[in-house]
């Protein structure tokens, strides 16, 4: 038995006599996806390989059904085509070095008899349903399978997005309690991953809401009414997306008022120390012109009967600024 090529990252027979069994090698993968029995092949989509062996081996899908499979850039959505479905989904990015909100795209044509999929980079949810396949527990229908699918990918969807509610949260708590310019930053990323999120979310809703009304026949009622629920699960995961966006930009606006009511502080000191100094500053500039005439000149206790009266300069106009309210 030959192995598979680089290209394939796994390929498995979903139903029939040999369920669960791991394909391998062009020709048997080839012939199990043209079978009758279901079976499911998963690409690597950025190998130079792969868009060569849809083309050769699935010239029977139509052309533009496998251009978009191999197109590098994809959005959520679901299309109806003859008695299969082109659906293009995206889940959290949990590998190595990756930031989660960058999401990653998983392409799928589904028909009563072939599942084939492709992505770029591995994706947590298809790892988990290669596993429950390989234990014999996985689906063995098209329709349980986009709508076990879908349930992963939204489950993992929801734990990222409670993740960012719970560090808003906090963020929030801390900028009650100590506001912080250098909470801008945190505020930032948080808006930026936000961003990145609602970005996917919307069209997966609605590509979802497409799959959940139904129009394939190997969609039973049992799996539209678990794509119902995934329909709300993301649904709420949409409207927590909008309520966060609008904490993040009412925890930015704290901090800004914050920071500007510091700024005015600060600047309401200086003026207070310009307004008592003002005076101090024109008499003591008066007296230093070092002109004959200049009163006290020839008296000693001068220097500090002048000092005294600066002094009480200095509680007059502080007086007076206590007395307007103004300090």
């Amino acid at each position: 038995m030959s192995p598979a090529p680089a290209h394939i990252a796994f390929a498995y027979a979903l139903s029939g006599p040999g369920r669960g069994r791991e394909l391998t090698g062009d020709a048997e993968i080839a012939a199990a996806l043209e079978a009758e029995d279901l079976a499911w092949l998963h690409l690597q989509a950025d190998h130079p390989e792969a868009d060569a062996w849809i083309d050769r081996h699935l010239a029977y899908l139509d052309p533009s059904i496998r251009d978009a499979l191999t197109e590098p850039q994809t959005r959520p959505r679901a299309l109806h085509v003859g008695a299969g479905m082109l659906l293009i989904l995206r889940g959290i990015n949990f590998n190595e070095g990756a930031d989660p909100e960058d999401m990653v795209s998983i392409r799928l044509y589904v028909d009563p008899a072939r599942v084939v999929s492709l992505s770029r980079r591995p994706l947590r949810s298809v790892e988990t349903l290669s596993r429950t396949v390989r234990e014999g527990h996985g689906p063995d229908r098209s329709g349980a399978f986009v709508a076990d699918l879908v349930e992963h990918l939204t489950d993992l969807i929801e734990g990222q997005v409670a993740d960012l509610e719970l560090r808003a949260d906090e963020l929030e708590a801390r900028t009650i309690e100590d506001p912080d310019g250098a909470m801008r930053g945190e505020v930032a990323d948080q808006r930026l991953e936000l961003t990145e999120l609602r970005r996917f979310i919307a069209p997966q809703r609605e590509a979802v809401r497409e799959m959940a009304r139904g129009g394939a026949g190997w969609l039973t009622e049992a799996d539209g009414l678990k794509l119902a629920e995934q329909l709300d699960q993301i649904t709420r995961v949409s409207e927590t997306l909008e309520a966060l966006r609008e904490q993040l930009a009412t925890i930015r606006d704290e901090i800004e008022g914050a920071r500007a009511e510091r700024l005015n502080r600060n600047l309401y000191v200086l003026s207070v120390i310009s307004a008592v100094f003002l005076p101090l500053g024109f008499l003591t500039g008066l007296m230093g012109i070092n002109l004959a005439g200049m009163p006290g000149a020839a008296w000693g206790p001068a220097f500090w009967v002048f000092t005294v009266g600066l002094v009480a300069i200095s509680g007059g106009v502080l007086a007076i600024l206590t007395y307007f309210d103004i300090l």
